[in-house]
């Protein structure tokens, strides 16, 4: 047998890339283009919990054609309370094959890459689905992929306002020092979700609950805005989905099943279904379906993350990092 060779990129090796902010959208919007017009297999993820902390692993699983050329699975856990003991919520490894012979590829540090990719998907979400003219940010949530929504959607529409919001007083204001720094423009910790969210023209919930519980309220939603509520637990009311023209989700098959997710009770409900999905984002992106058609429009996109993206973005990091001589190579077999 020929000895088998994989590449190893560590989180120090994937920071030492510099990857920018339109490498990143480039290789998710690909991604998605591809899955739009049929040119991936995508299995719904699968859940594993421990029953010993507060938390589970998600196991994504997904194959692109050519040029990404990559089978992938990717294992990231999502415990909550991390932060008590300096660790960020999710940790996560990507694994890399051949998908015509089973041969490992890669191994890359994937805890970046799910903040970046869904950071990615939430703004290329906006691109199609929200008004181009948006200037207010509305985020719930500070920790895991808060950041890369904040600063990829920034980067599309160089908001006039941005505010931000937390259950932790520390937390919201560390994360709006952090993003005024880096995005040179003031930042606002709000106080509460109401003052986060209402008049805003692009809301995300990503918030980090214990159990599902209304937060959001329906009524906070500026008409003609953009909604991208992708918790683990349900922060919205049954009613959100009543006000919008057109529902998007990332993929059908892993949305409409499963025991996590913001819109999980829509689902149960009837409100999200075939009947009333107006698109996958990926379709959107390929052409296949109009995305915003007017400024009245009131649209939601909900995400539960896509094993295509990782596998996209971790693909575009093995080709940058490969050109510039980063990561390790390690005999397999």
């Amino acid at each position: 047998m020929p000895p088998i060779y994989i590449s190893y990129l560590n989180r120090l090796d994937i920071e030492e890339l510099g990857i920018t902010d339109d490498e990143i959208l480039s290789a998710i919007e690909t991604s998605l283009a591809s899955q739009g017009r049929g040119e991936t297999v995508i299995e719904p993820r699968v859940h594993l919990e421990p029953k010993v902390a507060n938390g589970h692993f998600n196991v994504l699983r997904g194959a692109l054609k050519p040029p990404i050329d990559s089978a992938g699975v990717k294992i990231v856990g999502d415990f909550v309370d991390n932060y008590k003991l300096g660790f960020p919520s999710e940790l996560a490894v990507l694994a890399l094959f051949d998908p015509r012979t089973g041969a490992p590829k890669a191994i890359l540090d994937a805890s970046g890459i799910t903040d970046m990719r869904t950071g990615a998907v939430t703004a290329i979400g906006a691109k199609y689905l929200a008004r181009k003219s948006s200037k207010i940010l509305g985020h719930i949530g500070a920790r895991g992929t808060a950041y890369w929504n904040v600063r990829l959607l920034n980067h599309l529409f160089d908001f006039d306002e941005i505010r931000v919001h937390s259950r932790r007083e520390e937390s919201r204001r560390g994360f709006a020092e952090r993003l005024s720094k880096e995005l040179g423009k003031a930042v606002i910790a709000t106080e509460d979700w109401q003052a986060c969210v209402e008049g805003a023209d692009i809301v995300v919930e990503a918030s980090r609950l214990t159990e599902p519980t209304p937060l959001l309220k329906t009524s906070w939603i500026k008409p003609g805005a953009f909604v991208v509520p992708y918790g683990t637990m349900s922060a919205i009311e049954l009613s959100l989905t009543d006000i919008m023209i057109k529902l998007v989700v990332d993929d059908w098959g892993q949305c409409k099943g499963g025991k996590f997710g913001s819109l999980r009770a829509h689902v149960k409900a009837g409100k999200l279904s075939e009947a009333t999905l107006h698109a996958e984002l990926g379709q959107i992106v390929a052409g296949l379906r109009p995305g915003r058609e007017s400024e009245a429009e009131t649209n939601l996109l909900w995400h539960r993350g896509l094993s295509l993206s990782d596998i996209a973005l971790g693909h575009a990091m093995l080709v940058k990092a490969e050109r510039l001589g980063i990561g390790q190579r390690l005999r397999f077999a």
